[in-house]
């Protein structure tokens, strides 16, 4: 008798707790913002910066890409935001992205991969490396070469990756490459 309502209850307990989440509308988009943090060398190779990443809104039109990295002492140094709407619309035609269910999961794993470990660039520039036609700034290429700082890479769209570094001439982030 003592194992029947024990596994009556355990029953009553795991279906009470099955109900409880489950009410969502078929089709519903479960979401969640994103907002990560991570702390990498970039304009000081002795000191950790912080990267922030924040994508906010609910629905693609709505949404948001804030990147910003703020330096060892806690000031910022690059802030980007990046509307949900460009992202999409500057994707791979070959992804069907014609739902709005299908734009927000591609913009979630946007947000989610921006900090994956291939767009971390240790050093930004090799000694060998050469400038060519997508280096807006050779100086800065130049100088980065020098410097051994690091750079990062962030994606706009299918063609259009951004590579950044901090210029210690400048004082302040600039793109050194902007390609495919």
């Amino acid at each position: 008798m003592k194992k029947l309502l024990l596994f009556v209850a355990f029953g009553v307990i795991l279906l009470a707790a099955c109900k409880s989440g489950g009410e969502k509308k078929a089709g519903a988009i479960e979401f969640k913002n994103v907002n990560q943090t991570i702390a990498k060398s970039f304009s000081d190779l002795k000191k950790s910066d912080t990267f922030k990443i924040e994508l906010t809104g609910r629905k693609p039109e709505e949404m948001v890409l804030n990147f910003t990295i703020k330096n060892a002492e806690g000031k910022e140094i690059y802030n980007a935001k990046i509307k949900g709407t460009e992202l999409v619309s500057n994707t791979d035609p070959n992804v069907d992205l014609s739902k709005e269910k299908d734009q927000v999961i591609f913009l979630k794993t946007i947000a989610d991969d921006f900090f994956s470990d291939d767009n971390f660039l240790e050093p930004a520039v090799m000694p060998d490396d050469k400038a060519d036609k997508y280096t807006p700034d050779k100086a800065l290429y130049e100088e980065l070469k020098k410097s051994g700082l690091n750079g990062f890479k962030y994606r706009l769209g299918k063609e259009n990756n951004i590579y950044i570094a901090w210029s210690e001439k400048e004082q302040k982030v600039k793109i050194y490459y902007n390609c495919c």
